[in-house]
């Protein structure tokens, strides 16, 4: 407990009033006759153990200072400020629920009549089959494989099952690479220049076609609306792994490095030197290209159009690549103030736009060329044609798009956690999928910068919503902007600041805001499987917000058409089929105050979903797991409340809270033993930690049970 040392210190004086110790000591006996109190696990010894903990005089009888005193204590345990406020309330709770007679005090048998009554475990899975669980129990256990070419083949097989898409997509990229390098190689190996620079400038010609194959390339995967459009209207996302496409563009980048390596390293340090020292006989062949007088110095070649051009898209390059660099990127590297301010997502933002200059110099590199004179032979802007034109248009498509996508501001509200909510105007068209995001921009911060942020309104809503956490330079100064628009919240209002333009307060000016969008993301294919898992960590549950909504929206659009209240041909709407008929949401947050995000969509889904057919699962990982003796009274209190208001303490909504961090092995079990046979789409957003975890179990539930969970998690 070394988190809590006031708990620890109140459990050791209870455990020792009980055996009568006085002195602050204690003997390796006694130590061994707490340890086993403090770890038995049964119902009566808890019970016990609580009470004397309450009892501080102990004279078996608890008062209601004694019981605000302990959750006080709880409640600064388990890092539960709202809890900590509201002491007198819970106390007086307890006190009003144990001792209907007023007589000022409880006794022990009042306390167990109460927590036999509250459920002991908050699990889910009572109503799974014991001898089904026990059956995929066994069959989850691995099976060891003692034979080394067997079990090499079998993990390549899952390998290549699990990986496929990107495999073809890789091995075809790198087929092309190969070919594009080999033309070239055969092409100046046969040539005059060969018999002076030798292997040294077919190199450089090889790693050039690739330069200029990769760089018209790696344009692409950031074609947003391009790759948007495909996985939406088309049927290419059964074979192109469209989640994929920032990690392919960082495949592109590596390639392109390894290119400038070859192409800059082959012609700086060994065909130039070749060049100046070889014989008059030599350089004969040489002087269609390089004039009838051999250059005399190596300058002379870092001076002309293409020695400059070249050396200056490197530098430029490895400026964009070295800021692109995670610890530069999220500011993970510990460096000097005045280092750091040339980091983090603005020097990279600002930095990947030097790409600019780069395709401008590279067009002219690829013109003035020492070994090639006709104009076809010059075949870089050919390369490039297309997907600088697909790339230019998508820009101006954001600009327009953008331009008139300036949204009025419905309502701004702050809430803990740093995280600030925006709830906007939907412009005219403007029709998105649940699961995928929009990009951001505020002139009064950055006219400049745009950046995406998962929509968490549903379709069916007339807003358009985003939840922004404050984790960098811009959202800092975004949400500095907006509070000075808001005032304190009034007493039936969530978050610590709000601004609601619709109650026509006078508030003062809001900056101005446009959007641009939408953008697909690997959470719109949630309509694809009849049940889905979706799974957040904190802010990461934004675009599975939106999912639930639009599942809830959907069952209500279901009910009201059974009922008649709504003529069936919406069912011969556009829409693409909702085939999503039940939904799991996991929400691990580690800040009591988190659930303030979206506590009205999840006492919404409580209320109305009778049937149960969205489960919510609410984890706040700063409270001790169950059955810990510092969450005990929570615990308590937790079922009590519910039981009385419906409303949760620790979450402030309809849904019950449990504590800690989930058992995701058992999360998978529960739903593979309630959905056999069918297609489970699990949906991540969150942590880059816990993405390994969740996609071997999919991958491991998936091979052992007839229950295939196919996982995806969100990129940005």
């Amino acid at each position: 407990m070394n988190e809590s040392k006031d708990f620890a210190g109140e459990l050791f004086d209870a455990l020792a009033r009980r055996r009568g110790i006085t002195s602050a000591s204690i003997t390796k006996d006694e130590l061994r006759q707490f340890w086993e109190q403090i770890t038995d696990q049964s119902f009566d010894s808890r019970l016990q153990t609580f009470f004397d903990m309450v009892d501080k005089n102990a004279d078996g009888r608890i008062s209601e200072d004694e019981v605000k005193e302990i959750i006080t204590l709880s409640a600064s345990a388990n890092k539960l400020s709202k809890l900590q406020e509201r002491a007198e309330e819970y106390a007086a709770l307890i006190m009003e629920e144990l001792d209907p007679d007023n007589l000022g005090f409880i006794e022990l048998h009042n306390l167990e009549m109460l927590l036999l009554q509250a459920p002991a475990q908050s699990t889910h899975m009572h109503t799974d089959s014991r001898v089904l669980s026990q059956m995929l129990s066994q069959k989850l256990v691995p099976t060891k494989e003692y034979n080394p070419i067997k079990r090499s083949l079998r993990s390549l097989n899952y390998f290549i099952e699990d990986n496929w898409k990107r495999i073809w997509v890789i091995a075809l990229w790198l087929s092309i690479c190969a070919a594009l390098f080999t033309w070239k190689f055969i092409q100046y190996k046969n040539r005059s220049a060969f018999r002076v620079m030798g292997y040294c400038v077919t190199i450089a010609k090889g790693a050039a076609e690739t330069l200029k194959f990769n760089m018209a390339l790696i344009l692409m995967p950031v074609c947003r609306n391009t790759i948007t459009w495909l996985r939406s209207k088309t049927k290419l996302g059964v074979v192109v792994p469209f989640d994929d496409n920032i990690n392919f563009h960082k495949v592109i980048a590596f390639g392109i490095a390894i290119g400038v390596g070859l192409h800059a390293i082959s012609h700086l340090t060994c065909d130039f030197p070749r060049l100046l020292h070889a014989t008059d006989a030599e350089y004969v062949p040489m002087k269609k290209f390089f004039g009838d007088h051999r250059p005399n110095n190596y300058w002379w070649f870092v001076k002309g159009t293409e020695g400059w051009t070249g050396i200056v898209m490197v530098v430029l390059m490895a400026i964009a690549f070295t800021l692109a660099q995670p610890w530069f990127r999220r500011n993970k590297l510990k460096l000097p103030p005045l280092l750091k301010k040339l980091t983090g997502f603005n020097a990279f933002w600002y930095s990947h736009h030097l790409f600019v200059i780069v395709y401008a110099l590279l067009i002219v590199h690829g013109y003035f060329l020492y070994l090639s004179k006709k104009w076809y032979k010059k075949t870089t802007w050919m390369y490039l044609a297309i997907p600088m034109i697909i790339y230019a248009c998508e820009r101006l498509l954001r600009a327009f798009r953008s331009g008139y996508k300036s949204v009025k501001i419905l309502k701004v509200a702050v809430y803990p956690g740093n995280v600030l909510a925006l709830h906007v105007s939907k412009p005219q068209g403007f029709k998105y999928h649940s699961g995928q995001y929009i990009f951001v921009n505020c002139a009064d911060v950055s006219p400049f910068q745009w950046h995406p942020f998962s929509i968490t309104s549903a379709p069916g809503d007339d807003y358009v919503s985003v939840h922004i956490r404050t984790a960098g330079d811009w959202t800092s100064q975004l949400k500095a902007v907006f509070a000075k628009a808001c005032q304190p919240a009034s007493g039936d209002q969530s978050g610590l600041l709000r601004a609601d333009m619709l109650q026509g307060n006078n508030i003062p000016r809001m900056p101005k805001l446009l959007i641009d969008g939408p953008y697909g993301a690997p959470a719109q294919d949630y309509k694809d499987y009849e049940v889905i898992l979706l799974v957040g960590l904190g802010i990461g549950a934004t675009p599975l917000i939106s999912i639930l909504k639009d599942v809830l929206n959907n069952m209500k659009q279901q009910k009201d058409i059974e009922q008649g209240v709504v003529e069936s041909g919406v069912k011969n709407n556009k829409r693409k089929p909702f085939a999503t008929n039940r939904a799991y949401f996991y929400w691990v947050t580690r800040e009591q105050g988190s659930f303030e995000w979206f506590k009205g969509v999840m006492d919404e889904i409580a209320d109305y979903d009778k049937d149960g057919l969205i489960e919510l699962h609410n984890y706040c990982t700063s409270v001790y797991e169950e059955g810990d003796a510092r969450s005990a009274l929570i615990t308590m209190l937790q079922s009590l409340h519910h039981a009385k208001s419906g409303v949760d303490i620790v979450s402030g909504t309809r849904v019950k809270t449990h504590f800690a961090r989930p058992n995701w092995r058992t999360v998978f079990k529960h739903t593979a033993l309630k959905h056999p046979g069918k297609r489970v789409g699990v949906f991540y957003c969150g942590a880059a930690g816990l993405v390994g975890q969740l996609k071997s179990l999919s991958l491991d539930f998936s091979r052992k049970t007839n229950t295939k969970f196919e996982f995806h998690k969100e990129n940005f």
